[in-house]
């Protein structure tokens, strides 16, 4: 089994609260679509990386009963300050949540199979499942839809900065050389793609994650799915600049950035916060791509 690297749980403690009232819950209808696909109206359904419960309630809206594994201790305790009649939430890794084989209809992981091992995930993915049960990966592209081209071009410059600031970490830079002026050819961004963040990422304090794009592939090579298939799904969220600005700051590289000591203008946060709040006048609904990488164990 792999071991789960100590950054990686780091990473989400100290911003539950922050992180549960702003981010997006996955699409609705995607919840009869997964049913479907299991083959019953009531699915039993094991939420993998399930956070601070954003996901766990959502499945609990249309499963019979749905089971958060969650290692982080503060992402639990934030999940379970909102109980539900059908959910349960449990300390556990997606290699090794010791639920029984065969015990689950669907599992997901939402905006969390990045940070999971793939090869031993699905494995435990496998086992978990019932015979014709349902796996899906599911992904919402950053960032959120505004219909401001100055908003979102905010977001990807912040965006960029932040990726360098976490490479000259991960090289343990520090001081001025740490904070030296950021150019947009920095070689740390040659292989940046907002559809795709962790794609060769270099993350500071052992923080280890894994491309998105190749969940699908990734699957099908696992040879435990006799049939698999990626789906695309847009969902509205509400709020204008002040949702736009708390869905960046819920981000654990912001986070890990602001413990280290940079601040805001460092950053460039207060730059991004001046260009939203001008960008996004009038602009009070947003929306999110969702991106589902769906598989059927045989």
């Amino acid at each position: 089994m792999p071991a789960v690297a100590r950054g990686n749980l780091d990473r989400f403690s100290g911003f539950a609260d922050l992180y549960d009232e702003h981010r997006p819950s996955p699409p609705q209808r995607l919840g009869a679509v997964l049913s479907s696909y299991a083959g019953t109206e009531a699915p039993v359904v094991v939420d993998l990386g399930s956070g601070t419960g954003l996901s766990t309630r959502w499945a609990a809206g249309w499963a019979a009963s749905v089971t958060g594994v969650e290692p982080n201790a503060d992402m639990r305790a934030q999940a379970a300050s909102t109980p539900l009649p059908n959910v349960e939430y449990r300390e556990g890794v997606s290699h090794d949540t010791r639920l029984a084989t065969g015990s689950a209809d669907v599992v997901v992981a939402v905006q969390a199979m990045h940070w999971m091992e793939p090869v031993a995930t699905l494995a435990e993915v496998a086992r978990v499942l019932r015979s014709g049960g349902v796996f899906a990966a599911i992904d919402a592209d950053w960032p959120p839809v505004s219909g401001s081209h100055a908003a979102e071009e905010a977001w990807v410059v912040l965006h960029e900065r932040i990726r360098v600031f976490e490479a000259r970490m991960a090289r343990g830079e520090e001081g001025a050389v740490l904070r030296r002026p950021i150019s947009r050819d920095d070689p740390s961004l040659a292989d940046d793609d907002l559809h795709d963040p962790h794609r060769n990422r270099v993350i500071p304090g052992g923080v280890q994650s894994w491309s998105k794009s190749e969940h699908l592939a990734r699957m099908r090579a696992s040879r435990r799915f006799v049939f698999t298939r990626e789906l695309l799904f847009d969902e509205p969220v509400s709020g204008g600049a002040a949702r736009f600005g708390a869905l960046m700051r819920s981000q654990g590289s912001y986070q890990t950035l602001r413990r280290s000591g940079l601040t805001d203008d460092e950053l460039g946060v207060t730059e991004f916060d001046e260009a939203i709040a001008v960008a996004l006048v009038g602009h009070e609904s947003l929306s999110f791509s969702w991106r589902v990488r769906l598989g059927i164990v045989p």
